[in-house]
């Protein structure tokens, strides 16, 4: 077992990195910030655009939804990608379509066009997340300075999530194109600083271009995403969810043919059975999937039930955020201490506890201090162990992998949270014909209910784990990073 998944390393001193460094993780660090706060952002300001463009509530749905059905999407290729024609090319194309995306929706009057922006951003951040995280991994030896770097990169992306309803509540009184536009500058000054702080490399995959598996994989990611995000509107059991399910099957399988019988596979299948990066992925589904659910209900009762204005809701859920950033002082220690698999099960079962206790208490006229601060802390602290799940995903794996790690566990992150959501949704479908705010409750209560399940079950799968990972530190053998069986 690798020693930052079980037991903490040693360690010899106090970490320093030179200026250069320090330059280079900020600059990373910057770019997922980004990534967060562009998906958070817009969502406060889809009543304005809705209201400028005459856009129905579907056509708003997909300017979240085209963000996450290209990040979702592609994120797989796009850490592969990095792999094979080298991260630094990757990360700096990638960052300028992000950049040019964004300004172009600040500009355009159209709704189609508009969700087409989204779209490109969100293939766009399929590229940088698993190259900005693979940049790292391969630049931070494993142990006490990668746990470091990782806490702080990690915390940055968090951080900008819930940074997001903030600028977004500030910048829609403004007008809602500067939710568009913020990220403009920001994404041109760390192009800048990229071009000059990320170490120029050479491809370090070995072996040809796997073009069948990179089309049957995205192809099927796509659809996958697409499926999810749509199925409430058209119906889990109609014809064409059902189809676009059994095609996304079909594409998975040839997928894997492909990759069982190609010489230089797109993604080697063994690594999708190593058993660290499987718990940290099942960790971080957990924890993304319920967390947005759950405020997803939020945003909606208070705001549309409870008339809670945008900033007031930002302001509300600051707390999370706060704790997420102070988060980037400790977390490395932490680890270092203690390794990542008894962080990531305490921190998901306060985080479990968290959701139970709002789902018990929460009525039609909540006490903030009484009722919603107690559960917003032991929520934000699910949100602590994170950067622990990015290090347990990314420990033990050969350079020449990273990036298809960090992709698959970013993918999980990005698809497994879509789908949370899109049961989600379903769920409380209900609470459109409720009049009243005690039946719009009774309608969010089941919602809530499964948000905290999904939290529950993450935590007894991470408490499985930390198990695991004690039997395995007092076996008298060797430690070896196990694989789960059949492994490639």
């Amino acid at each position: 077992m690798s020693s930052t998944t079980s037991t903490p390393p040693s360690t010899t001193g106090a970490i320093r990195w030179s200026v250069r460094t320090w330059g280079l993780l900020m600059t990373l660090c910057i770019v997922l910030f980004l990534d967060g706060l562009d998906v958070s952002m817009i969502g406060v300001a889809l009543p304005s655009i809705g209201a400028e463009l005459d856009l129905t509530t579907s056509s708003l749905q997909w300017l979240i939804s085209g963000y996450v059905l290209g990040y979702g999407g592609l994120l797989l290729v796009g850490g592969r990608t990095a792999d094979l024609l080298g991260r630094r090319k990757v990360f700096l194309i990638a960052l300028a379509v992000f950049a040019v995306a964004s300004l172009l929706g600040g500009v355009v009057s159209s709704g189609p066009l508009l969700i087409a922006t989204r779209f490109i951003k969100g293939l766009a951040a399929a590229f940088t997340a698993p190259t900005g995280l693979s940049i790292i991994t391969t630049n931070f030896a494993e142990g006490p300075a990668r746990n470091k770097a990782l806490s702080i990169y990690t915390v940055f992306g968090a951080g900008g999530y819930s940074s997001g309803l903030l600028f977004g509540g500030l910048m829609t009184g403004v007008g809602w194109r500067w939710t568009f536009l913020l990220p403009v500058p920001i994404a041109l000054l760390a192009l800048v600083a990229a071009y000059f702080l990320v170490p120029r490399d050479k491809p370090v995959a070995e072996g040809g271009h796997d073009v069948l598996g990179a089309v049957t994989s995205g192809a099927a990611m796509l659809l996958l995403v697409y499926t999810v995000v749509s199925a409430p509107e058209a119906g889990w059991t109609s014809a064409r969810t059902i189809g676009s399910f059994v095609a996304v099957a079909v594409l998975f399988t040839a997928f894997v043919a492909i990759e069982k019988r190609i010489a230089h596979p797109l993604i080697r299948l063994g690594i999708l059975r190593k058993s660290t990066l499987v718990r940290a992925s099942i960790a971080i589904v957990a924890v993304g999937g319920s967390y947005f659910s759950w405020q997803f209900i939020v945003t909606l009762f208070l705001q549309e039930t409870l008339g809670w204005s945008p900033l007031e809701l930002a302001l509300a859920l600051l707390p999370i955020g706060l704790m997420v950033t102070l988060s980037a002082i400790y977390s490395d220690k932490l680890v270092d201490r203690f390794g990542t698999a008894p962080i990531i099960a305490v921190t998901m079962t306060v985080m479990a506890v968290g959701y139970l206790l709002f789902v018990l208490r929460l009525d039609t006229s909540p006490s903030y201090v009484g009722m919603l601060l107690p559960a917003l802390l032991l929520i934000g602290i699910g949100w602590v162990g994170f950067p622990a799940i990015n290090i347990q995903a990314t420990s033990g794996i050969d350079d020449d992998e990273q990036g298809l790690a960090a992709g698959v566990l970013q993918t999980s992150m990005q698809v497994g949270a879509a789908i949370v959501l899109a049961v989600t949704t379903a769920i409380i479908s209900s609470a459109q014909d409720a009049t009243s705010a005690t039946e719009v409750l009774d309608a969010y209560q089941p919602g809530l209910r499964f948000a905290a399940a999904v939290s529950a079950v993450g935590a007894a799968v991470a408490i499985g784990g930390w198990a695991l990972a004690r039997r395995t530190d007092d076996a008298p053998v060797a430690e070896v990073e196990p694989e789960l069986a059949g492994a490639a």
